[in-house]
């Protein structure tokens, strides 16, 4: 019985903090700097403002409950970032699934509708981390509700149509969100999303990898990959010296002989994710004959040696964790390897997750969403590039989805975009995008083809590029 009234009263404090906030903030005259209204929301508080031309750049902290089913249970400071235009334009909500930039930038989205942005730091990725960290709050219904709380503090400051988006996780979170707050956003703009709906059904990936560029170009990735095994012990002593002037240490992944192993089995991958088909050229012709330091190279190039140390995996903790519990990830076969040069594999999540952290996979999560955006999408717009690895099990729509669709851009990797589709489809999904956001001219609305950014693209804030690491 205490410890119920105990938590009840936990409860009143909280929420007539909340209370009380919102009233002192109504007794005062309406705030008309634009600072000062994102300031006047209850729980907002402000890192700092940065200047750019045309545009207000705050970075910002937000409170959120740790659990929004039990609020009272604690709160932690998330990070976003707001960049301003003007109430009057339409806003795009963008996350990457990971963590923040602090330097302003606009996504696509955001330069095609000459609008605002709010970007969100994805809970769990330092600092937005709770402390102590309750890693069973990690999940996609929980950081869903984080967006939607953010959504309905900012609506009434941009009161314009909203748009939701994101690339790779961020895309995945995007679709997330979308699935729990349907409700919220004006439309949705998903690139490059994977969508693992069965866990341990990979055959999709082997498919690609058979097919993917030309023979060439994987006879010469598959060469290198299987020589840098053929090589192991000479590679290890130089991969050894490596971490040691580096400081670098392997207790998460278990030795550095399984981070060698697994840099190695990520090289075709990353090269795919990351390369277009013309940069095969810089891929040893003959691996066989090849040096050492050529063969180094590559795959450091291409995977990066310091990516599976505990340095380099710690960053990356809360997608891990994600993948092993809910997310899904691929396992993948290497048929151009003999099985006696491969001695663990393509490693699951939990060998990079520190054993301290408690791991159990939730079958129904991504089987849940992928019914959701076949039955039920409604302006959703995905897509995919033709060479990028995680397209290969790409979200799908049936025959309940509205005015949503599912777009491939040519020879594109992981960094696909609008502006890389092919003419027919990228004027269609650029006119979308103006409509979904309520600004789509009278001629556009007749006409697709006319269909163009609102806003210059500027090399600073527009600059595309996919975050080097082999997650999605």
């Amino acid at each position: 019985m205490r410890k119920a009234l105990r938590w009840l009263l936990a409860l009143t404090v909280f929420i007539g903090t909340l209370s009380t906030a919102g009233a002192a903030t109504a007794a005062q005259p309406e705030a008309t700097d634009i600072k000062d209204r994102l300031l006047s929301i209850p729980g907002m508080s402000l890192i700092e403002e940065k200047p750019y031309p045309g545009y207000r750049f705050f970075v910002l902290n937000y409170t959120q409950p740790v659990d929004h089913r039990r609020p009272a249970k604690g709160t932690f400071q998330q990070r976003i970032t707001v960049l301003h235009k003007d109430v009057s334009r339409p806003t795009v909500f963008f996350t990457s699934g990971y963590g923040l930039s602090t330097t302003p930038r606009r996504s696509e989205p955001t330069q095609i509708v000459d609008g605002n942005q709010v970007s969100m730091e994805y809970r769990f990725f330092t600092p937005s981390r709770p402390s102590p960290a309750d890693w069973t709050k990690l999940d996609i219904r929980q950081a869903a509700d984080d967006q939607h709380r953010i959504f309905e503090a900012l609506k009434p400051v941009y009161s314009k149509k909203w748009l939701s988006t994101g690339g790779s996780k961020g895309g995945m979170t995007a679709t997330y969100y979308e699935r729990f707050h349907p409700r919220d956003m004006d439309g949705v703009v998903a690139y490059v999303a994977p969508n693992d709906v069965v866990n341990d059904k990979d055959a999709a990936y082997d498919r690609f990898f058979a097919g993917v560029g030309t023979k060439e170009c994987r006879d010469r990735l598959n060469g290198v990959q299987r020589e840098a095994l053929v090589r192991r012990e000479p590679l290890e002593q130089r991969y050894e010296a490596y971490a040691a002037e580096n400081g670098y240490t392997f207790d998460t992944v278990g030795s550095l002989d399984k981070a060698y192993e697994a840099t190695v089995l990520d090289y075709v991958w990353g090269f795919w994710q990351y390369s277009l088909l013309s940069d095969c050229d810089t891929i040893p012709a003959d691996a066989k004959n090849a040096t050492d330091e050529e063969i180094w190279n590559s795959i450091d190039t291409v995977a990066g040696f310091s990516f599976y140390t505990d340095q380099g995996l710690a960053p990356y903790t809360p997608y891990y964790y994600q993948a092993g519990t809910q997310l899904g990830a691929p396992t993948i076969v290497f048929p151009h390897i003999e099985k006696k040069y491969i001695r663990y594999g393509y490693l699951p999540p939990r060998n990079f997750v520190p054993r301290s952290i408690p791991m159990k996979f939730e079958q129904g999560a991504m089987k849940d969403v992928d019914s959701w955006v076949r039955h039920n999408a409604r302006q959703m717009l995905f897509v995919y590039g033709e060479n990028d690895p995680w397209g290969a099990e790409p979200f799908r729509l049936g025959k309940g989805a509205r005015d949503s669709y599912v777009f491939t851009a040519p020879g594109a990797n992981h960094g696909a975009n609008v502006a890389g589709l092919q003419e027919k489809q990228k004027a269609l999904a650029t006119a979308k995008i103006l409509k979904w956001a309520g600004v789509a001219s009278a001629t556009v609305e007749a006409d697709p083809a006319a269909a163009k950014p609102l806003a210059k693209y500027d090399f600073r804030l527009d600059k595309r590029g996919t975050e080097r690491t082999l997650r999605p």
